[in-house]
């Protein structure tokens, strides 16, 4: 997660230090500690939180259960994992609906915080998940407010309450308990009411949220938080606690670039969990808050289940079966692609799906330079071939690859490449799929994985033709000159540009991908 990059950078190097040594003295121990504190204090974490959370993990790191342990060093990342969960928050916890509907839902920040677009975010969720949402336009202050909730529920196909055109006109505590109301006589069991944001800690705003607290009595008051305001976290979360007071903390921007300290020191300052953390641009980027699954992230640990979760709620099992049987059958088409592809992209950034694979933190450079673009490209090749050159890529002649490469925008080498990259990965697949172990383009043979039985004479065979010569005159030269030539095709996995060919990880992807995870 690039909010919380440069913290998971420091924190993994201390500990790759750590791993060297077999036995911790207290020494080492005192020396991790203090790279943990600093790397803690740049994040922008509060002073008294990095306080806490060091002593603790020193503590445990002395105890005995470090100093009998096989691998101390696997020890130490255990209790800094564990004490990151904690200051986290602990549990997950989710909203709370009412006994008796409606459940209101108030959305409180300082201006900017995110708070709109978190309405439209929750609508949506909540609409996916059989509710029937109502948000309430009750902020009334900001210019425009009124319009971009009405756009934001539009987008979101949820319903909107707003009697009073905004920018300074109407009460807003009047809107709010008649919102409630509405929602009752119209039958919507959740009400999210939007209400004005201040630019710092206003008190006269401050005591129109506290009036609307009291007309409407909310089930759950979020907090919602820009994560990129540092260590100004603290003193704000304070104020609408002291002002307000809320039920639970909403993280907002943590697809942004900022340190990160908010979301570890608000939890713990306040003792108010953190129910959502918003990842995007996007109203699908919301994602229920876990804390144990953020603090795997920060330490470069991973976050497969959300991943799994993001893949399941893409993926059609119906058609992930399909699409296994047709790799077991020897029948996957550049059509059957295009069908992954689209449902690929419904899961959103690849980058985020990458970051939360384990250890991509080491491999940030790759993935920076990771060009999301390229899937549409690739798409835009596959949508220009006809139904039937989809299917079978060998009646691909030149006329129709030019025919082709014009109307995609790209180059005859392009489709070139995406044709043999595709007909190399689908035999992988194929292999794959039937249990047995590719071999890799670039990588040789896999040591041992030759096929039982295999006779001398094969490989007698197999010595000759490796030293016959070609009839190529270009290719012979090489061979005189002790050059092998590569038939590996240039260009990445599926899409366009220079690249390595796939990894022993690549195929686990794909056969999660492409089979039946």
């Amino acid at each position: 997660m690039a909010t919380f990059g440069t913290l998971s950078d420091r924190l993994t190097e201390t500990f790759r230090n750590l791993r060297t040594k077999g036995k911790l003295t207290a020494a080492d121990v005192d020396g991790t500690v203090r790279e943990i504190r600093r790397a803690l204090l740049d994040a922008d974490v509060a002073l008294v939180v990095v306080k806490e959370f060091t002593a603790k993990v020193r503590e445990r790191a002395l105890g005995d259960e470090v100093n009998k342990a096989l691998n101390p060093a696997q020890q130490v990342v255990q209790i800094v994992n564990e004490e990151l969960v904690q200051i986290l928050g602990g549990e997950q916890r989710r909203l709370r609906f009412a006994k008796t509907v409606p459940t209101v839902i108030m959305l409180a920040g300082l201006q900017g915080s995110g708070k709109t677009t978190f309405a439209g975010k929750l609508a949506k969720q909540l609409e996916g998940e059989g509710h029937t949402p109502l948000l309430v336009a009750a902020d009334l202050q900001r210019p425009n407010a009124v319009n971009q909730l009405q756009v934001v529920a539009e987008q979101a196909g949820a319903t909107i309450y707003a009697p009073e055109p905004g920018n300074g006109v109407g009460d807003p505590v009047r809107v709010s308990r008649d919102g409630v109301e509405h929602a009752r006589r119209h039958q919507h069991d959740v009400v999210i009411i939007d209400t004005a944001g201040r630019l710092g800690v206003d008190a006269e705003l401050m005591k129109q949220a506290s009036d609307i607290r009291k007309a409407t009595d909310p089930d759950e008051v979020l907090f919602v938080i820009d994560a990129m305001i540092g260590q100004d976290a603290v003193n704000t979360a304070k104020a609408f606690q002291e002002g307000v007071d809320f039920t639970g903390v909403v993280l907002s921007k943590l697809d942004g670039d900022a340190r990160g300290g908010a979301a570890l020191s608000v939890a713990s300052v306040t003792g108010r969990p953190i129910i959502f953390a918003s990842t995007g641009e996007r109203l699908e980027d919301l994602e229920p808050f876990y804390p144990d699954r953020m603090a795997s992230r920060i330490l470069d640990l991973g976050d497969i289940l959300t991943l799994i979760e993001q893949a399941q709620q893409a993926f059609d099992e119906e058609e992930a079966v399909k699409m296994a049987e047709k790799l077991a059958t020897e029948q996957f088409t550049l059509e059957d692609f295009l069908d992954q592809l689209q449902q690929m992209k419904k899961m959103g950034s690849m980058k985020k799906m990458l970051g939360m694979l384990p250890g991509m933190g080491q491999m940030k450079q790759q993935l920076d330079d990771f060009d999301e673009r390229e899937i549409d490209r690739t798409e835009a090749i596959i949508r220009s071939m006809t139904p039937g050159e989809r299917r079978n890529p060998k009646v691909l002649n030149g006329s129709r690859r030019l025919r082709i490469a014009r109307g995609s925008g790209m180059t005859v080498t392009d489709v070139n490449q995406l044709v043999q990259r595709f007909d190399q990965a689908a035999k992988m697949m194929k292999t794959v799929a039937r249990g047995g172990t590719p071999n890799i383009p670039g990588m040789g043979s896999m040591p041992g994985m030759g096929k039982p039985g295999a006779s001398s004479k094969r490989g007698k065979k197999g010595k000759s033709a490796a030293t016959s010569r070609s009839g190529n005159p270009a290719k012979r030269a090489a061979e005189n000159a002790g050059i092998a030539p590569s038939s590996t095709p240039t260009g990445s996995g599926f899409g366009l540009g220079g690249a390595k060919a796939p990894s022993e990880a690549d195929l686990a992807e794909i056969q999660k991908l492409f089979g039946k995870g």
